[in-house]
């Protein structure tokens, strides 16, 4: 298991503890973007500094999944935005841990998110705002697959485009599923590569559990400034690494029993420790 394997599935494991624990919450799209988030933190393709959230120099990212807040909160906990114990409250009275992030109280938190559709036109807005100021950093935006069923990710796609953001980098958790069923039955996004490419996108498609190659792809459309903004279909699934989850829609915005918890970290930290001793 590379160090990029162990930090997501580290993150899946503290993941299904802090939904179990509160009792509510969306495992299935925090499971799935863990490969992804750990590419940005740990693999060296988002700068940021935990002991300087408000830095200057710091790449942004916005969750436009913002139901994925769990996936989030272990990354920023992971890195030392803020205590691993905090996790324990997620959802709770009080917590600062809310189910959708808020960045007025979780350092590290950029932008609050939840309603969907609207993450994409934050960041472009947030990467013309660097333009303007002659700025180099860039801009990366985490999409739920039927979140782009929302029209606004594509005026945003359009306007983004137009204005040559070639600092945006737009990654979609394209994992097939949605709270309703199979993104195909509710609505179909169809071939969502095409579909950015059609509105002037360089677009890659990767494999989003191969942390070693997101963050060959994440990197080098960061680095691309080109002219164009840049769509990374990364696909994946949805409650990956806990088998009774995975591609199974009903556990998009269900908590797991205790039983289930715990069956769930015994897979989690099962295959984790199964790695090891191979290594």
């Amino acid at each position: 298991m590379t160090e990029l394997e162990r930090r997501a599935t580290e993150m899946r494991v503290d993941i299904v503890r802090m939904i179990a624990e509160a009792g509510s919450g969306h495992p299935g799209g925090s499971l799935s973007c863990a490969d992804i988030l750990a590419a940005l933190y740990f693999g060296g393709v988002l700068e940021h500094d935990p002991e300087n959230p408000e830095w200057e120099g710091r790449d942004r990212f916005v969750l436009a999944k913002g139901h994925a807040a769990p996936a989030l909160y272990a990354a920023l906990a992971q890195a030392g935005y803020f205590p691993k114990a905090e996790l324990a409250t997620l959802r709770k009275l009080g917590s600062r841990l809310q189910g959708h992030p808020d960045s007025n109280q979780v350092p590290g938190v950029e932008v609050s998110t939840g309603s969907l559709g609207q993450g994409l036109s934050i960041a472009a807005g947030a990467a013309a705002g660097l333009k303007l100021d002659g700025k180099p950093q860039a801009v990366f935006a985490l999409l739920g697959d039927g979140e782009c069923q929302e029209g606004q990710v594509w005026e945003a796609a359009m306007f983004a485009a137009h204005r040559r953001l070639d600092n945006l980098v737009a990654v979609v958790d394209r994992n097939g599923l949605q709270i309703d069923g199979r993104t195909c039955d509710v609505c179909d996004p169809g071939d969502l590569g095409a579909k950015f490419a059609a509105f002037g996108w360089d677009v890659t498609e990767v494999d989003g559990h191969d942390a070693g190659a997101l963050v060959e792809v994440l990197g080098a459309a960061k680095a691309d400034r080109a002219g164009k903004p840049h769509a990374v279909i990364a696909r994946t699934v949805k409650g990956k690494g806990v088998p009774f989850m995975e591609n199974e829609a009903g556990w998009h915005g269900k908590a797991p029993s205790a039983e289930q918890a715990a069956d769930a970290l015994a897979a989690l930290e099962g295959a984790e420790g199964k790695e090891a001793r191979r290594g």
